[in-house]
């Protein structure tokens, strides 16, 4: 019996994934557990096995298409059986079907009346008039209806418009089509898609190549260059750094506390960590674990900004930066306040580990109610950490450096380790921010009398 592979749905907010690769062809022989395909979101990619045993029958999406989850992508059973009631893409040919009928039936408008209307539309700046019919079957097909040459009544699209739109116009991916919405000429697109369909990186492409085209024309050069296209993960990051920076009001607070115990304690730690069976303490374990028990005394920064409200929450749950080869990526350790210190550790590690891997689920890079981000390994003394929205603050942590202070009328150097706070102006004010800053200051400094709580 022939069984269809449907796109798995990783996590409640992925909506689609591109395959990445396929590792089995059309006609090879499939064991259950073998490797089909490989495939990934904005943030994680996966592999996905096969859990029936047969021939792969068809394959239903190529490699760099963008399937909707839950879609069937093959179809995996005997020789000789039908699949073609698995294929999604059937719904193509039955709306072209569909539309046929639909043209015999309708009474045709005149040729003048037709070149008449087209000589007075305009698909950028005059007002479109399109049918309920049409605009569904536009959004179905995905073209974009700015495109098509109206022949119904008084200028309107119909949908054998769109039909005609879809065999010669421009064709977009689902996640080009709102891209699409900038580019006023589509005869510069080069269609690299499946089916010569417009991707994101072609419209992409187009908009950097008409700017050097510009640059290169005013000051005579010839500029040389190389295009190399976004990853999911750099396009989900630009996206979400420009909304943060255009939708806030944020503020940056900075200063340092002593260090000596944090240092002192993460000694001990590796001396002792084989013989107690501690985990593997690091100092960026130490402020979460720090910030967690500070954060419930201060719900304007646990919290999420949502225009007309806020939301508070009575556990931290707490968002930590990871660097990896893909992008950065912000894992979420749940209830942090209620763990700890040495499972925080060991949850982090896990999460990072992930990270990494780009196998981690996307459920678990969300629902943070405040961001730590650690620069310090860097060599960074201070820097400007940017909002998560809606989330209302986020913590960056810069590296120790050596500072002096007067202490028993003698000149002393101490390790300082800077904090740079980013706080959302619209939520809580400077003096909220300052006072959480203090009591986090104060707590790390006597790190010894934390753990005795």
């Amino acid at each position: 019996m022939a069984t269809p592979v449907i796109m798995p749905k990783q996590g409640q907010t992925v909506e689609s994934c591109i395959i990445t690769k396929w590792h089995k062809k059309k006609g090879d022989k499939v064991e259950v557990g073998d490797l089909l395909f490989s495939y990934e979101t904005d943030k994680a990619s996966f592999d996905e096995e096969a859990k029936v045993s047969g021939v792969l029958l068809d394959i239903f999406f190529e490699e760099g298409e963008e399937v909707p989850v839950l879609t069937n992508v093959c179809v995996i059973g005997e020789p000789g059986e039908d699949v073609l009631k698995f294929n999604p893409k059937t719904f193509l040919e039955d709306q072209k079907d569909h539309i046929s009928h639909l043209q015999t039936a309708e009474q045709d408008v005149p040729m003048e009346t037709q070149t008449e209307i087209s000589k007075h539309y305009s698909p950028i700046e005059g007002k479109i008039k399109i049918s309920p019919r049409a605009k569904n079957l536009a959004e179905k097909l995905n073209v974009d209806f700015r495109f098509a040459k109206p022949s119904g009544p008084d200028g309107r699209i119909i949908e054998r418009d769109i039909l005609k739109l879809f065999e010669s116009g421009p064709v977009f991916t689902s996640a080009a089509k709102q891209e699409a919405k900038e580019i006023e000429d589509v005869e510069v697109l080069d269609p690299t898609g499946i089916g010569g369909r417009i991707t994101t990186f072609d419209i992409e492409r187009a908009k950097q190549e008409s700017y050097v085209s510009k640059t290169s024309e005013s000051s005579g050069q010839n500029v040389e260059y190389e295009d190399v296209p976004l990853s999911n993960i750099r396009k989900a990051i630009a996206k979400a750094m420009y909304l943060s920076l255009t939708t806030t009001a944020q503020l940056t607070l900075h200063t340092s506390f002593d260090a000596s115990k944090v240092l002192e304690f993460r000694k001990k730690v590796k001396e002792n960590r084989e013989k107690l069976g501690l985990e593997d303490i690091t100092i960026n374990d130490v402020i979460l674990f720090a910030v967690s028990r500070v954060l419930p005394k201060h719900k304007l920064l646990n919290s999420h900004f949502l225009d007309d409200k806020m939301r508070y929450f009575k556990n931290v749950h707490l968002g930590f930066a990871v660097d990896t080869e893909r992008g950065l990526m912000v894992p979420t350790i749940f209830n942090c306040n209620q763990k700890s210190l040495s499972q925080i550790s060991k949850e982090a590690k896990e999460l990072i580990g992930l990270c990494k891997k780009g196998t981690i689920s996307p459920d678990l890079l969300k629902g943070a109610t405040f961001t730590v981000t650690n620069l310090g390994s860097f060599g960074i003394e201070s820097f400007t950490p940017v909002l998560n929205p809606p989330q209302t603050g986020i913590l960056g942590v810069n590296t120790i450096v050596q500072r002096p202070k007067e202490e028993d009328g003698h000149i002393k150097f101490y390790p300082a380790m800077g904090l740079s706070l980013t706080f959302d102006h619209r939520a809580l004010d400077g003096a909220d921010a300052a006072r959480f800053l203090k009591d986090l200051k104060e707590l790390l400094e006597n790190f010894d009398l934390l753990l005795a709580l």
